[in-house]
């Protein structure tokens, strides 16, 4: 077995403020807290992969857009919730569920896909 490898399949302990569930981004690459962060340490366990239900807003950077199954979702920082279609923001995922326009709701969400 390879001696250099240092995490298996697709998860990281990363250095986000996060609860276990959250979406959360480091750079450019997308995941989902699998733990609260830690306090002694300021690092999260996280998931860069897998289908998870999150909370996503039908809204795109003009406006109120319904999500549609099989959507590309965005994650904008600076939104509540964070996940969104508004292609100003980090690429998050597919959405596996439809939200109304301007609506909000907790849909399937692949991530990194």
């Amino acid at each position: 077995m390879a001696t250099n490898k240092k995490f298996s399949g697709n998860t990281r302990s990363w250095p986000v403020t996060a609860s276990s569930g959250d979406p959360v981004v480091r750079g450019q690459v997308p995941a989902v807290a699998l733990t609260d962060t830690d306090t002694d340490t300021g690092f999260a366990s996280v998931d860069m992969a897998g289908v998870y239900l999150l909370t996503v807003k039908g809204i795109d950077t003009s406006g109120n857009s319904a999500v549609a199954d099989g959507d590309q979702l965005y994650f904008t920082p600076g939104d509540t919730p964070k996940i969104n279609k508004k292609n100003t923001g980090v690429p998050f995922g597919t959405a596996y569920g439809t939200v109304g326009a301007g609506s909000t709701a907790t849909i399937q969400v692949e991530v990194g896909k």
